[in-house]
Parts: structure tokens; C-alpha cells; sequence
């Protein structure tokens, strides 16, 4: 069915609520997760959305004001209304997670990831064809590696490192290999000198923890923001008007897949003079590359995703990585 495929990067900028609806416990409105991991990610429905309200924007309107959308984007994404009509020729896959901020004693926030984050990304990239030659390390539960010193300090009284991430201890070891991968995901998820602070980072504090431990940061290392309704007569906060909001904290990476397929098109609707159709490669350069100077393209800029977006939330660095 798709016959182009690209590994997509997602970096975000500030908070994401990307939401799964409401919830029985402390907070009222929890990020999308995956049922068997529990690990945040990002519904491909919704990025498909998000970037056909970007391209709505971004891209000149048809027949000057007429208000009509872009036809090129109707091409890409499928129509508006009457969705029997054609398939769009773009899929966006569920956005999985690849590193975490976590507070660190030292460098202020450590990358952290796990060997199931690694080897899921590893897959997707090898699904798209993208050039992959490292290995995923193995860790110990309570144990950690990471891709330099910078984050370590003197276990006291005892031989060896430390790791300290948020309120817990991890015996720590370097592990070369580690900083070979991290420069491998910093150079396909943040290129170009804008991201040069946040890529030599990552790249220098990215750390591997066990499955299991990295868990419970997935689960428990939010951003929690609490929200007072305010009642318009009196000023003040209504009765059962507070609650929170959980979102995914900045800088965290997520990895997906965009994939296509040749443009498609209603039955019986095309004739000598209807435009060539776009073939898979095309549709992807279209949305990442761009089509044209007047319809620029999505890779490398911030895309806006998910709710609260007057607030400042949302802010997400879209990168896609090809094997060209």
C-alpha cells in the first residue's frame, strides 16, 4: 500500500497536551499513553491533524479569497467532506517515546531512555530504511550507562560513580558505545546550528536505564499543571473549578513514522487535462520539503500539536530523517 517511507522526529519545546480524555484520580485531564507500556506518545490521527491545520495556514488559499483550502492539500490528506471519495495518500504513524528530561543532581536534566525505547526506534528506522548500524546496549535494573562524565559524581564513602535523577541513586558506568548512539539520533533529530546546544547535549548526557526503571519516569516524570476556573461576575475561582493537567515536559523525543502512497482520486473524475499525480516521494517532499516556494514545507520548523495552544503549549520541532 505505501511505497515511500520516512522516520519522523518529534523534539517538543514546550509543554504537550496531547489528550486521552478524562480520568478517575488526581488529575482530570492525563496525556494520550500506550496501554501496554504506559509510555506517553502521540496519536498518529492527531499529528495528521495538526499538520493539515498547519498546511491550511501556511499554504496560499485557491482562487485568492474564495476561503476554498489549498487543493493540494486535499491530495495529500483526503478530502474535507465526503471521505468515500479517496484516500489521502499520507499516513502518519502513533508517535513513540525515545528519550525523557529527567532532573539530574548534575547538567540540570539528564536524556534518559531505555533498551525498549532503543530497539523500538531502531525498528522504525530500519522499516524506512535509514542506515542503523548500532546495537542496542544492554542495562541491569538499578544500574545505568551513560554517553559521558558529565552527569556522574563520587559515590561517597564508596568506589565509583553516581548517577542522581530526580530523588534516586544509580550506580553508573560510561559506556562509549552509548555516546556513538546518542550522536546517531542527535544528527538525524536535530540538525543545523539552531539545535547545536540541545544535539551536543543529547549527545554528551543522553543515559540508558533499565526497562523498568525507565518506566516509572515514563509514568511519573510529567509536567502536572493546575488550572483555576475563574467565575466572570465575581472574580474569583468558581465552586469545583480547579483542576490539572498533565502534559509531556519540554525536550522530550518522540519517533514515528510518515508514510505514502501515489496521490489517489475519485472515480471517474480525472480527464486529459487533470494535473499528473503525485507519486509517494513526492507527497512526502510536499509536506516536508515543501511544494514550491509559496508552500513551504514542515521539516525542521515548529508545528503547534495538541490542546492549550493559547497558553503556550504544544510547541513541537518536527524533523523527518530519509536514507537519500
Amino acid at each position: 500500500m505505501f511505497e515511500a517511507t520516512q522516520v519522523v522526529f518529534y523534539y517538543t519545546v514546550s509543554p504537550v497536551h496531547m489528550g486521552a480524555g478524562s480520568a478517575i484520580g488526581a488529575i482530570d485531564s492525563p496525556i494520550q499513553r500506550e496501554v501496554h507500556t504506559q509510555h506517553p506518545m502521540f496519536a498518529g490521527s492527531g499529528l495528521k491533524g495538526a499538520l493539515r491545520h498547519h498546511f491550511n495556514r501556511a499554504w496560499p488559499r485557491a482562487e485568492g479569497d474564495s476561503g476554498k483550502p489549498n487543493s493540494l492539500i486535499s491530495r495529500i490528506f483526503g478530502p474535507d467532506t465526503s471521505a468515500s471519495d479517496f484516500a489521502g495518500a499520507l499516513s502518519l504513524s502513533d508517535a513513540q517515546l525515545v528519550a525523557l528530561p529527567v532532573r539530574s543532581l548534575k547538567g540540570g536534566f539528564a536524556y534518559v531512555t531505555s533498551p525498549l525505547a532503543l530497539a523500538r526506534l531502531q525498528r522504525l528506522a530500519r522499516q524506512a530504511g535509514l542506515p542503523c548500524d548500532w546495537a542496542v546496549p544492554t542495562v541491569a535494573e538499578t544500574k545505568a550507562l551513560t554517553a559521558s562524565n558529565a552527569l556522574l559524581s563520587p559515590r561517597a564513602g564508596a568506589k565509583g560513580e553516581q548517577l542522581v535523577l530526580e530523588a534516586f541513586e544509580f550506580s553508573a558506568e560510561i559506556k562509549p558505545d552509548l555516546a556513538i548512539l546518542a550522536q546517531w539520533i542527535a544528527s538525524h533529530a536535530l540538525p543545523g546550528a539552531a539545535n547545536s546546544f540541545f544535539a551536543t547535549k543529547f549527545t554528551a548526557d543522553l543515559v540508558l536505564l533499565g526497562d523498568t526503571d525507565f518506566a516509572h519516569f515514563a509514568r511519573h516524570a510529567m509536567v502536572v499543571e493546575p488550572h483555576v476556573r475563574i467565575d466572570d461576575d465575581s472574580g474569583t475561582a468558581s465552586d469545583g473549578g480547579l483542576f490539572y493537567v498533565e502534559n509531556l515536559p519540554p525536550e522530550t523525543l518522540m519517533v514515528g513514522l510518515a508514510q505514502a502512497s501515489i496521490e489517489r482520486f475519485k472515480k471517474g473524475s480525472r480527464n486529459a487535462d487533470s494535473a499528473a499525480l503525485l507519486d509517494a516521494g513526492q507527497v512526502l517532499t510536499s509536506v516536508f520539503a515543501g511544494h514550491g516556494a509559496a508552500a513551504p514545507g514542515i521539516s525542521g520548523k515548529l508545528l503547534q500539536i495538541g490542546g492549550d495552544a493559547t497558553t503556550g503549549r504544544g510547541l513541537v520541532l518536527v524533523q523527518n530523517a530519509s536514507a537519500d
